[in-house]
């Protein structure tokens, strides 16, 4: 009980963010997973395997509840969903259903360099002039490939580069952040598909383990953030959004630097 507790916390911490500033919440939730993993003594060469499906898996729920807030205000332009989502999924189902031929250590050195990367994003709140309109089918395929490629390496909804990407097509701000959460779900799905696939044969998971995922675990974060999200969802339109958002980039470095020192 104390440690489904602990992954309601969780869960509650990370829907807030994800509604407020429209992330799946995978970068900031899955180093805190891997630690509670890690306590419990699941599966040591696989803990992060396991972290990141598990957030990835909870990122559709997270995602939801606060797509259900943004379309209120009519943030979700869904042109943009439709003619980028496909190269998403395919990116983010490549990504995870290889997952278990990456060793453990790679895979938290390269989860901390991309979120170091994103954090630093955050942190200089340089919003990208709008210097050309989206790009033709073919060449926004592409990029969704690319942006679910990194996405699924952290178990994140992607947000942190296709809101960056939106912006610099001229997609106005306030459309960019439920437009992404939206996108982040079928990203989520087909990466869960893909954790499951890869961990499906892997011996010494914890006995509740479908694949990769937790499924104690991910209850628990579903169970927190789906109670959250709407809130922090409302939020992002009455709070100093920039504000908040270097807070949580030093959040995001802290986290980054606890993967690399347990990992290196």
């Amino acid at each position: 009980m104390m440690w489904f507790l602990a992954y309601v916390m969780a869960g509650a911490f990370v829907g807030v963010l994800a509604g407020l500033l429209g992330i799946g919440g995978g970068m900031t939730l899955v180093p805190i997973i891997a630690a509670l993993f890690a306590a419990q003594h699941f599966a040591p060469d696989h803990v992060v395997h396991m972290a990141l499906a598990t957030c990835m898996a909870s990122i559709a729920f997270t995602s939801g509840s606060s797509v259900r807030e943004h379309l209120k205000f009519d943030g979700v332009d869904f042109d943009i969903v439709k003619r980028m989502t496909p190269g998403l999924v395919i990116g983010s189902l490549l990504a995870t259903s290889v997952s278990a031929w990456i060793p453990q250590r790679h895979l938290a050195l390269s989860f901390a360099v991309i979120v170091f990367f994103g954090a630093t994003q955050i942190m200089l709140n340089k919003k990208p002039k709008a210097a050309r309109p989206l790009p033709a089918a073919g060449p926004l395929f592409c990029v969704g490939m690319v942006i679910g490629i990194i996405a699924g390496l952290v178990s994140a909804g992607g947000a942190f580069l296709t809101i960056p990407f939106m912006l610099w097509c001229g997609v106005p701000m306030k459309k960019t952040i439920g437009t992404g959460a939206l996108m982040g779900i079928p990203l989520a799905v087909v990466g869960t598909i893909g954790y499951i696939i890869s961990g499906w044969n892997v011996a010494d998971l914890p006995s509740d383990a479908i694949g990769f995922i937790s499924i104690t675990a991910l209850i628990g974060i579903v169970c927190g953030s789906v109670v959250t999200a709407p809130f922090g969802a409302r939020l992002a339109h009455r709070l100093p959004v920039p504000i908040l958002k270097r807070i949580f980039a030093c959040l995001l470095y802290v986290l980054a630097a606890k993967m690399l020192w347990t990992y290196w």
